[in-house]
């Protein structure tokens, strides 16, 4: 890395738990020329900051560049793959199960009764 770091950047031991679980690169045609450890920050920059694709800081990447990455991914469940996958290595090597065994759900989450709407508040017409 020739920048400066950012706060939203992984560090070496979050990179190297991430970077065995992402696509690696299509097969034939032109070598990867982008570094996909810097995708992967300047991805983290835009999501922790709520910044726009275009405001990403010109020391990342292209912003057309990191949205294609970002996006490719999406599509093909990568992140979510890599985020179960990463969460069991760390929960065994904190001595815990792989997997959760508690969940948390609130009434947004759950739904609670068929009965609602108008039908619900209005007082019947007499």
């Amino acid at each position: 890395m020739t920048r400066a770091p950012y706060p939203t950047d992984l560090t070496d031991r979050q990179w190297a738990r991430l970077e065995p679980h992402l696509p690696p690169p299509k097969p034939g045609g032109r070598p990867r020329s982008t570094d996909v450890r810097e995708v992967v920050d300047a991805i983290l920059s835009v999501l922790r900051n709520g910044i726009v694709w275009r405001a990403l800081p010109h020391d990342f990447p292209p912003w057309e560049t990191v949205y294609c990455y970002f996006n490719t991914w999406r599509r093909a469940g990568v992140w979510e793959q890599a985020h179960g996958l990463v969460r069991e290595q760390v929960r065994l090597a904190d001595g815990r199960d792989a997997t959760p065994s508690a969940a948390i759900l609130d009434s947004q989450s759950v739904k609670t009764t068929e009965k609602g709407g108008l039908g619900a508040t209005t007082p019947p017409s007499t």
